[in-house]
Protein backbone atom coordinates (compact mmCIF):
# COMPACT_ATOMS: atom_id res chain seq x y z
CA UNK A 1 0.00 0.00 0.00
CA UNK A 2 1.20 3.52 -1.10
CA UNK A 3 1.84 5.61 1.87
CA UNK A 4 -1.31 8.58 2.48
CA UNK A 5 -1.86 11.16 4.26
CA UNK A 6 -4.27 11.50 7.58
CA UNK A 7 -6.73 13.77 5.04
CA UNK A 8 -6.75 10.46 2.01
CA UNK A 9 -7.18 7.96 4.79
CA UNK A 10 -9.77 9.37 6.91
CA UNK A 11 -12.05 12.54 4.73
CA UNK A 12 -13.68 9.15 3.09
CA UNK A 13 -15.10 7.71 6.09
CA UNK A 14 -16.03 10.46 7.37
CA UNK A 15 -18.14 11.15 4.35
CA UNK A 16 -19.67 7.82 4.55
CA UNK A 17 -20.44 8.45 8.15
CA UNK A 18 -22.17 11.42 7.62
CA UNK A 19 -24.49 10.02 4.69
CA UNK A 20 -25.32 7.02 7.13
CA UNK A 21 -26.75 9.10 9.82
CA UNK A 22 -24.09 7.87 12.26
CA UNK A 23 -21.79 10.94 12.72
CA UNK A 24 -21.39 12.20 15.84
CA UNK A 25 -21.59 15.85 17.37
CA UNK A 26 -20.76 17.52 20.79
CA UNK A 27 -23.19 19.83 22.03
CA UNK A 28 -21.67 22.50 24.07
CA UNK A 29 -23.34 22.75 27.74
CA UNK A 30 -23.66 26.84 28.87
CA UNK A 31 -25.20 25.71 32.20
CA UNK A 32 -24.34 23.46 35.02
CA UNK A 33 -25.12 19.71 34.50
CA UNK A 34 -28.77 20.12 35.92
CA UNK A 35 -32.25 18.98 34.16
CA UNK A 36 -33.07 22.62 32.66
CA UNK A 37 -29.71 23.40 30.60
CA UNK A 38 -28.17 25.86 28.15
CA UNK A 39 -27.13 23.24 25.02
CA UNK A 40 -25.76 25.12 21.77
CA UNK A 41 -27.44 28.34 23.21
CA UNK A 42 -31.31 26.88 23.55
CA UNK A 43 -32.82 26.50 26.64
CA UNK A 44 -33.79 22.74 27.11
CA UNK A 45 -34.81 19.97 29.51
CA UNK A 46 -31.86 17.66 29.86
CA UNK A 47 -32.86 13.93 29.40
CA UNK A 48 -29.82 12.11 28.70
CA UNK A 49 -27.49 12.49 31.56
CA UNK A 50 -26.14 10.21 33.69
CA UNK A 51 -26.04 12.49 36.99
CA UNK A 52 -29.14 10.19 38.40
CA UNK A 53 -29.11 11.65 42.09
CA UNK A 54 -28.66 15.10 40.90
CA UNK A 55 -25.44 15.56 42.54
CA UNK A 56 -23.12 16.82 39.92
CA UNK A 57 -24.60 20.73 40.85
CA UNK A 58 -25.62 19.94 44.21
CA UNK A 59 -24.92 22.68 46.36
CA UNK A 60 -23.00 21.07 49.07
CA UNK A 61 -20.67 19.77 47.25
CA UNK A 62 -19.84 23.01 45.96
CA UNK A 63 -19.90 24.35 49.43
CA UNK A 64 -17.39 21.79 50.65
CA UNK A 65 -14.79 22.56 47.80
CA UNK A 66 -14.57 26.24 48.53
CA UNK A 67 -14.02 25.00 52.25
CA UNK A 68 -11.33 23.15 51.43
CA UNK A 69 -9.60 25.72 48.88
CA UNK A 70 -9.58 27.96 52.32
CA UNK A 71 -8.83 25.81 54.88
CA UNK A 72 -6.69 22.59 53.85
CA UNK A 73 -3.23 21.95 52.82
CA UNK A 74 -4.20 20.70 48.98
CA UNK A 75 -3.90 21.61 45.45
CA UNK A 76 -5.91 21.50 42.51
CA UNK A 77 -3.34 19.36 40.63
CA UNK A 78 -2.11 15.97 41.81
CA UNK A 79 1.45 17.01 39.84
CA UNK A 80 2.50 13.18 39.74
CA UNK A 81 1.28 9.75 39.81
CA UNK A 82 -0.24 8.37 42.97
CA UNK A 83 3.12 6.13 43.53
CA UNK A 84 5.69 9.00 43.31
CA UNK A 85 3.94 12.38 45.14
CA UNK A 86 0.23 12.11 43.75
CA UNK A 87 -1.29 10.18 46.39
CA UNK A 88 -3.00 12.25 48.78
CA UNK A 89 -4.55 12.11 52.13
CA UNK A 90 -7.97 12.97 50.51
CA UNK A 91 -7.05 10.02 48.09
CA UNK A 92 -6.74 7.58 51.27
CA UNK A 93 -9.58 8.91 52.67
CA UNK A 94 -11.97 8.59 50.14
CA UNK A 95 -10.53 5.11 49.76
CA UNK A 96 -11.00 4.23 53.12
CA UNK A 97 -14.05 5.66 53.44
CA UNK A 98 -15.39 3.69 49.87
CA UNK A 99 -14.45 0.31 51.33
CA UNK A 100 -16.23 0.94 54.32
CA UNK A 101 -19.17 1.69 51.91
CA UNK A 102 -19.05 -1.21 50.64
CA UNK A 103 -17.70 -3.81 53.08
CA UNK A 104 -14.74 -5.18 50.96
CA UNK A 105 -11.09 -4.79 52.66
CA UNK A 106 -9.94 -2.64 50.27
CA UNK A 107 -10.49 0.23 47.26
CA UNK A 108 -8.46 1.71 44.96
CA UNK A 109 -9.27 4.63 42.80
CA UNK A 110 -8.83 5.80 38.81
CA UNK A 111 -9.02 9.05 37.30
CA UNK A 112 -11.98 7.21 34.71
CA UNK A 113 -13.64 3.98 34.58
CA UNK A 114 -12.60 3.14 31.27
CA UNK A 115 -8.82 3.22 32.60
CA UNK A 116 -10.09 1.03 35.33
CA UNK A 117 -11.38 -1.88 33.15
CA UNK A 118 -8.41 -1.86 31.03
CA UNK A 119 -5.98 -2.24 34.05
CA UNK A 120 -8.21 -5.00 35.99
CA UNK A 121 -8.43 -7.18 32.67
CA UNK A 122 -4.76 -6.22 31.57
CA UNK A 123 -3.56 -7.46 35.10
CA UNK A 124 -5.37 -10.30 36.67
CA UNK A 125 -6.35 -12.25 32.55
CA UNK A 126 -3.33 -13.81 32.29
CA UNK A 127 -2.08 -16.03 29.09
CA UNK A 128 -3.87 -19.60 29.55
CA UNK A 129 -6.71 -17.75 30.72
CA UNK A 130 -10.72 -17.07 29.11
CA UNK A 131 -12.04 -13.99 29.79
CA UNK A 132 -15.84 -14.74 29.21
CA UNK A 133 -18.15 -11.62 28.67
CA UNK A 134 -21.83 -11.06 27.85
CA UNK A 135 -22.17 -9.30 24.29
CA UNK A 136 -23.04 -6.20 25.26
CA UNK A 137 -20.85 -5.18 27.82
CA UNK A 138 -19.36 -1.93 27.83
CA UNK A 139 -17.02 -1.32 25.59
CA UNK A 140 -14.03 -0.55 28.16
CA UNK A 141 -14.07 -3.68 29.25
CA UNK A 142 -14.22 -5.17 25.39
CA UNK A 143 -11.19 -3.31 24.98
CA UNK A 144 -10.04 -4.85 28.43
CA UNK A 145 -10.35 -8.21 27.39
CA UNK A 146 -9.17 -8.09 23.86
CA UNK A 147 -5.65 -6.01 24.86
CA UNK A 148 -5.07 -8.71 27.69
CA UNK A 149 -3.15 -12.04 27.16
CA UNK A 150 -5.83 -13.95 27.68
CA UNK A 151 -8.40 -15.83 25.90
CA UNK A 152 -11.74 -13.91 25.22
CA UNK A 153 -15.30 -15.08 24.38
CA UNK A 154 -18.09 -13.51 24.61
CA UNK A 155 -22.04 -15.15 25.35
CA UNK A 156 -25.38 -14.20 24.53
CA UNK A 157 -26.81 -11.45 26.56
CA UNK A 158 -28.08 -12.53 29.28
CA UNK A 159 -27.89 -16.02 28.19
CA UNK A 160 -26.93 -18.11 31.50
CA UNK A 161 -26.71 -21.51 29.73
CA UNK A 162 -24.53 -20.30 27.29
CA UNK A 163 -22.36 -18.60 30.24
CA UNK A 164 -22.44 -22.17 32.21
CA UNK A 165 -21.32 -24.29 28.98
CA UNK A 166 -18.51 -22.08 28.26
CA UNK A 167 -17.54 -22.30 32.20
CA UNK A 168 -17.83 -26.26 31.72
CA UNK A 169 -15.24 -25.73 28.29
CA UNK A 170 -12.83 -23.78 29.99
CA UNK A 171 -12.85 -25.94 33.61
CA UNK A 172 -12.70 -29.21 30.75
CA UNK A 173 -8.92 -27.30 29.49
CA UNK A 174 -8.07 -26.38 33.38
CA UNK A 175 -8.04 -22.75 32.23
CA UNK A 176 -8.87 -19.95 35.18
CA UNK A 177 -12.02 -18.10 33.66
CA UNK A 178 -12.88 -14.97 34.32
CA UNK A 179 -16.34 -13.93 33.79
CA UNK A 180 -17.26 -10.09 32.94
CA UNK A 181 -20.75 -8.66 33.21
CA UNK A 182 -22.21 -4.81 33.54
CA UNK A 183 -23.96 -4.74 36.49
CA UNK A 184 -26.70 -2.49 34.88
CA UNK A 185 -26.38 -2.35 31.08
CA UNK A 186 -25.28 1.16 29.61
CA UNK A 187 -27.21 0.80 26.96
CA UNK A 188 -30.37 -1.49 27.49
CA UNK A 189 -30.92 -0.63 31.18
CA UNK A 190 -31.41 -3.73 32.05
CA UNK A 191 -29.92 -5.78 35.21
CA UNK A 192 -27.15 -8.65 34.69
CA UNK A 193 -28.42 -11.66 36.56
CA UNK A 194 -25.91 -11.90 39.22
CA UNK A 195 -27.37 -14.44 41.79
CA UNK A 196 -27.05 -16.88 38.49
CA UNK A 197 -23.60 -15.75 37.58
CA UNK A 198 -22.29 -15.72 40.95
CA UNK A 199 -23.48 -19.48 41.43
CA UNK A 200 -22.07 -20.18 38.47
CA UNK A 201 -18.72 -18.43 39.06
CA UNK A 202 -18.33 -20.58 42.51
CA UNK A 203 -19.44 -23.74 41.19
CA UNK A 204 -16.69 -23.29 38.57
CA UNK A 205 -14.24 -21.71 40.44
CA UNK A 206 -14.01 -18.50 37.87
CA UNK A 207 -13.37 -14.93 39.33
CA UNK A 208 -16.40 -12.38 38.76
CA UNK A 209 -15.88 -9.04 37.92
CA UNK A 210 -18.67 -6.52 37.66
CA UNK A 211 -18.56 -2.78 36.04
CA UNK A 212 -21.01 -1.47 38.17
CA UNK A 213 -21.49 2.18 36.90
CA UNK A 214 -24.80 1.71 36.16
CA UNK A 215 -26.28 0.33 39.68
CA UNK A 216 -23.84 2.54 42.41
CA UNK A 217 -25.48 5.13 44.30
CA UNK A 218 -28.75 4.02 42.15
CA UNK A 219 -29.46 0.00 43.49
CA UNK A 220 -28.89 -1.70 46.79
CA UNK A 221 -29.44 -0.53 50.45
CA UNK A 222 -27.11 2.54 51.01
CA UNK A 223 -26.98 2.79 46.68
CA UNK A 224 -24.66 0.13 47.58
CA UNK A 225 -25.14 -1.64 43.79
CA UNK A 226 -26.03 -4.60 41.87
CA UNK A 227 -25.05 -6.90 44.09
CA UNK A 228 -26.56 -5.34 47.28
CA UNK A 229 -29.66 -5.22 44.81
CA UNK A 230 -30.13 -8.95 44.73
CA UNK A 231 -28.62 -9.75 48.59
CA UNK A 232 -25.28 -10.79 47.70
CA UNK A 233 -21.97 -10.59 48.86
CA UNK A 234 -18.64 -9.92 47.21
CA UNK A 235 -16.28 -13.17 47.94
CA UNK A 236 -12.25 -12.85 47.48
CA UNK A 237 -12.76 -13.84 43.81
CA UNK A 238 -14.74 -10.71 43.30
CA UNK A 239 -14.18 -7.38 41.59
CA UNK A 240 -16.33 -4.68 41.59
CA UNK A 241 -15.81 -1.54 39.13
CA UNK A 242 -17.45 1.60 39.78
CA UNK A 243 -17.42 5.14 38.11
CA UNK A 244 -17.66 8.51 39.78
CA UNK A 245 -19.14 10.47 37.41
CA UNK A 246 -22.45 9.03 37.33
CA UNK A 247 -24.71 8.80 40.43
CA UNK A 248 -21.73 10.23 42.82
CA UNK A 249 -22.19 13.81 40.31
CA UNK A 250 -18.29 14.07 40.19
CA UNK A 251 -15.41 12.23 38.05
CA UNK A 252 -13.13 9.54 38.62
CA UNK A 253 -13.39 5.39 39.14
CA UNK A 254 -12.75 3.17 41.72
CA UNK A 255 -11.93 -0.92 41.63
CA UNK A 256 -13.05 -2.58 45.12
CA UNK A 257 -11.78 -6.10 46.77
CA UNK A 258 -9.65 -8.17 48.30
CA UNK A 259 -6.04 -6.78 49.87
CA UNK A 260 -4.47 -8.66 47.28
CA UNK A 261 -6.29 -7.63 44.28
CA UNK A 262 -5.57 -4.21 45.24
CA UNK A 263 -1.87 -4.75 45.81
CA UNK A 264 -1.83 -6.64 42.79
CA UNK A 265 -2.93 -3.86 41.11
CA UNK A 266 -0.75 -0.87 42.75
CA UNK A 267 2.09 -3.45 41.29
CA UNK A 268 1.08 -4.45 37.82
CA UNK A 269 -1.34 -2.45 36.45
CA UNK A 270 -0.14 -0.10 33.79
CA UNK A 271 -2.93 2.25 33.60
CA UNK A 272 -2.19 3.05 37.40
CA UNK A 273 1.29 3.21 37.65
CA UNK A 274 2.08 5.23 34.56
CA UNK A 275 -0.94 7.76 35.35
CA UNK A 276 -1.24 10.85 37.01
CA UNK A 277 -3.19 11.17 39.81
CA UNK A 278 -6.75 12.76 40.44
CA UNK A 279 -7.55 16.21 41.60
CA UNK A 280 -6.89 16.84 45.24
CA UNK A 281 -10.28 18.74 44.93
CA UNK A 282 -12.32 15.88 42.85
CA UNK A 283 -11.48 13.53 46.14
CA UNK A 284 -12.96 16.18 48.25
CA UNK A 285 -15.78 16.29 46.28
CA UNK A 286 -16.52 12.34 46.11
CA UNK A 287 -16.07 12.26 49.71
CA UNK A 288 -19.10 14.75 50.25
CA UNK A 289 -21.07 13.14 47.50
CA UNK A 290 -20.61 9.54 48.98
CA UNK A 291 -22.10 11.44 52.27
CA UNK A 292 -25.29 12.45 50.64
CA UNK A 293 -25.49 9.17 48.50
CA UNK A 294 -25.62 7.01 51.24
CA UNK A 295 -28.18 8.95 53.15
CA UNK A 296 -30.36 9.20 49.65
CA UNK A 297 -33.32 6.70 50.30
CA UNK A 298 -35.66 9.41 49.36
CA UNK A 299 -33.90 10.43 45.97
CA UNK A 300 -33.88 6.91 45.16
CA UNK A 301 -37.64 6.35 45.98
CA UNK A 302 -38.46 9.87 43.73
CA UNK A 303 -36.60 8.64 41.23
CA UNK A 304 -37.96 5.13 41.04
CA UNK A 305 -41.28 6.65 40.97
CA UNK A 306 -40.50 8.44 38.01
CA UNK A 307 -39.23 5.57 36.34
CA UNK A 308 -42.67 4.03 36.89
CA UNK A 309 -43.96 7.66 35.69
CA UNK A 310 -42.39 7.10 32.47
CA UNK A 311 -42.87 3.70 30.95
CA UNK A 312 -46.13 3.85 31.99
CA UNK A 313 -46.54 6.65 29.92
CA UNK A 314 -44.55 5.46 27.15
CA UNK A 315 -46.69 2.39 26.86
CA UNK A 316 -49.67 4.18 26.95
CA UNK A 317 -48.22 6.39 23.69
CA UNK A 318 -47.52 2.79 22.18
CA UNK A 319 -43.28 3.07 22.35
CA UNK A 320 -41.16 0.27 22.22
CA UNK A 321 -39.15 -0.05 25.74
CA UNK A 322 -36.76 -2.53 26.66
CA UNK A 323 -36.99 -4.51 30.00
CA UNK A 324 -35.54 -1.83 32.37
CA UNK A 325 -36.48 -0.58 35.47
CA UNK A 326 -33.25 1.16 35.99
CA UNK A 327 -32.86 5.34 35.31
CA UNK A 328 -31.59 4.22 31.54
CA UNK A 329 -34.94 3.81 29.12
CA UNK A 330 -34.59 3.05 25.97
CA UNK A 331 -36.89 3.99 23.40
CA UNK A 332 -36.49 1.99 20.18
CA UNK A 333 -36.63 3.14 16.93
CA UNK A 334 -35.02 0.61 14.46
CA UNK A 335 -32.77 2.53 11.98
CA UNK A 336 -30.42 5.60 12.62
CA UNK A 337 -32.29 8.27 10.49
CA UNK A 338 -35.48 7.90 12.26
CA UNK A 339 -33.49 8.00 15.90
CA UNK A 340 -32.12 10.94 14.47
CA UNK A 341 -35.18 12.63 13.46
CA UNK A 342 -36.55 11.79 16.51
CA UNK A 343 -34.22 13.50 18.77
CA UNK A 344 -34.28 16.44 16.19
CA UNK A 345 -37.77 16.92 16.76
CA UNK A 346 -37.71 17.08 20.81
CA UNK A 347 -35.01 19.61 20.61
CA UNK A 348 -37.41 21.86 18.86
CA UNK A 349 -39.93 20.60 21.24
CA UNK A 350 -37.19 21.68 23.81
CA UNK A 351 -36.21 18.66 24.96
CA UNK A 352 -32.41 17.63 24.30
CA UNK A 353 -32.58 13.61 23.75
CA UNK A 354 -29.35 12.04 22.40
CA UNK A 355 -29.95 9.16 19.08
CA UNK A 356 -27.55 6.15 19.92
CA UNK A 357 -26.68 4.63 17.08
CA UNK A 358 -24.66 1.68 15.15
CA UNK A 359 -22.04 1.09 15.90
CA UNK A 360 -22.69 1.61 19.78
CA UNK A 361 -25.68 -0.62 19.36
CA UNK A 362 -26.27 -3.26 16.61
CA UNK A 363 -27.76 -2.48 13.23
CA UNK A 364 -31.80 -1.65 13.04
CA UNK A 365 -31.06 -1.31 17.13
CA UNK A 366 -30.97 2.69 16.81
CA UNK A 367 -32.62 4.29 20.12
CA UNK A 368 -33.09 7.42 22.11
CA UNK A 369 -31.45 6.56 25.11
CA UNK A 370 -33.45 8.61 28.09
CA UNK A 371 -32.06 8.67 31.37
CA UNK A 372 -34.29 9.83 34.27
CA UNK A 373 -32.47 11.96 37.56
CA UNK A 374 -33.83 12.47 41.02
CA UNK A 375 -33.26 16.09 39.87
CA UNK A 376 -36.30 15.72 37.49
CA UNK A 377 -40.27 16.61 38.68
CA UNK A 378 -43.30 14.55 37.91
CA UNK A 379 -44.30 17.88 35.63
CA UNK A 380 -40.91 17.79 33.90
CA UNK A 381 -41.25 13.77 32.70
CA UNK A 382 -45.43 14.30 31.70
CA UNK A 383 -43.68 17.32 29.24
CA UNK A 384 -41.66 14.61 27.67
CA UNK A 385 -44.08 11.90 27.41
CA UNK A 386 -46.28 14.65 25.65
CA UNK A 387 -43.32 15.46 23.29
CA UNK A 388 -42.66 11.76 22.48
CA UNK A 389 -46.56 11.64 22.10
CA UNK A 390 -45.96 14.24 19.51
CA UNK A 391 -42.90 12.82 17.66
CA UNK A 392 -45.16 9.45 17.02
CA UNK A 393 -47.81 11.69 15.81
CA UNK A 394 -45.71 13.54 13.91
CA UNK A 395 -43.25 11.30 12.49
CA UNK A 396 -44.50 7.86 12.82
Amino acid sequence: MCPVSIEQRFAPQLTQRRAQHLYRQRPLAFTPQQPLMNLNGVACLNFCSNDYLGLANHPQIKQRLIEALQTEAISYGAGAAHLVTGHHLQHHLLEDELADWLGVERVLLFSTGFMANLAVLQTLAQKGDVILGDKLNHASLVDGARHSSAEFKRYPHLAMPALEKRLQQAQALQQQALVVTDGVFSMDGDLAPLTEIQALTQRYQAWLIVDDAHGFGVLGAQGRGSLSHFGLNADANTVQIGTLGKAFGCSGAFVAGSNTLIETLIQFARPYIYTTASSHLNAVAVRQALHLLQQAEAPRAHLRALILQFRQGANDIGLQLLDSLSPIQPVMLGGPERALAWSERLQQLGFWVAAIRPPTVAQGQARLRITLSAAHQPQQVAQLLSALADCQATLG
